[in-house]
């Protein structure tokens, strides 16, 4: 997660009162094509599982000088890695490429082939791949990056049939000024955004001194996430600190509904969160944010346990 850039704008367009009124009965809405397996239940994603992956992008750092910047070794190592989990569960993948800072980077694109098409609608779930120069960026962002991999491998193992088209992406060089998903965003048509009935982001999902925090950019979309953690017993607040600096943020200019989960990174817990959701006052969410001691120690295990369901959760909902 970056600290706030000089962005470009992009051109704004308005989301239909159709897709609110569809995000605002998604809970009991009938499904489509799907069928039964569109109507199944989230599967717990495992904690242990997540971990793997954190601990393959430590590995990956390790190898490739201590990082997975944009435009070092480690990055691509790291796309690889997803890239391949991903081939071998059956999705049809996509890398692609833009420039920055006059490095090349990449973003992965991971189509779900079955269940819904474009046409029926599009939930796109997303985080950011790449780390900071100074470490090996475990809680950011391959906390994220984790999640949403294992909530992919999920549906394959489900072999969900969903009523809408699933998609999901690995952005590059977000530390830089969220390009790779601005480069993303500005490769679409407008029909092609138009048809993205949501964009989910996870930058952040692990931080030691955790909070629980949901966008509120959209309220039907605020709401799948706090009914969820509220169904248990998980006070959240609205996500402040992400406000125009992660990854959701081209999508939300160019109009797409957009939502998500995060624990924090730079900012002080209070008293009042430290008494309702455990942890210390008065430190960062992540005291290691954006330094060299964000690795495997630097990550909350129940943290990234419920956050990662409650990906798996919204997908499941969204997609029904």
């Amino acid at each position: 997660m970056i600290r706030r850039p000089q962005r470009r704008t992009l051109c704004a367009l308005t989301a239909s009162a159709a897709l609110t009124l569809a995000f605002a009965g998604a809970a009991g809405a009938q499904p489509g094509s799907g069928g039964a397996a569109a109507r199944a239940e989230a599967p717990d994603i495992p904690v242990a599982a997540v971990q793997q992956h954190l601990k393959e992008f430590q590995t990956l750092a390790e190898q490739n000088g201590g990082n997975r910047a944009h435009g070092e070794p480690g990055y691509r190592a790291s796309l690889d890695y997803v890239k391949g989990k991903l081939d071998d569960a059956g999705f049809e993948t996509d890398i692609q490429e833009f420039t920055s800072g006059g490095k090349t980077g990449y973003n992965l694109i991971a189509d779900w082939p079955r269940g819904g098409s474009a046409a029926d609608g599009t939930v796109m779930t997303g985080a950011h791949l790449d780390s900071v120069p100074a470490g090996a960026g475990i809680n950011d962002n391959g906390s994220g990056s984790a999640g949403v991999l294992q909530t992919a491998l999920a549906v394959a193992e489900a072999n969900l049939e969903p009523a809408k088209h699933l998609r999901f992406a690995w952005w590059g060089a977000e530390e830089h000024g969220m390009v790779g998903s601005s480069s993303y965003v500005e490769s679409l048509q407008q029909g092609e955004l138009d048809g993205i009935d949501a964009y989910l982001n996870f930058d952040m999902i692990g931080s030691p001194n955790a909070g629980h925090f949901v966008y509120n950019e959209d309220p039907s979309l605020e709401k799948v996430f706090t009914d969820w953690f509220a169904a248990k017993d998980v006070p959240t607040e609205a996500s402040k600190e992400t406000d125009g600096r992660s990854d959701h943020v081209p999508f939300q200019d160019a109009g797409v509904p957009v939502g998500g989960s995060f624990t924090g990174a730079g900012y002080t817990k209070s008293q009042e969160q430290a008494d309702k959701w455990g942890g210390t006052a008065g430190e960062p969410y992540d005291p290691c944010y954006h330094s060299a001691c964000d690795d495997l120690s630097n990550v909350d295990e129940k943290a990234l346990d419920l956050h990662s369901d409650a990906i798996a959760h919204a997908v499941w909902q969204l997609s029904s």
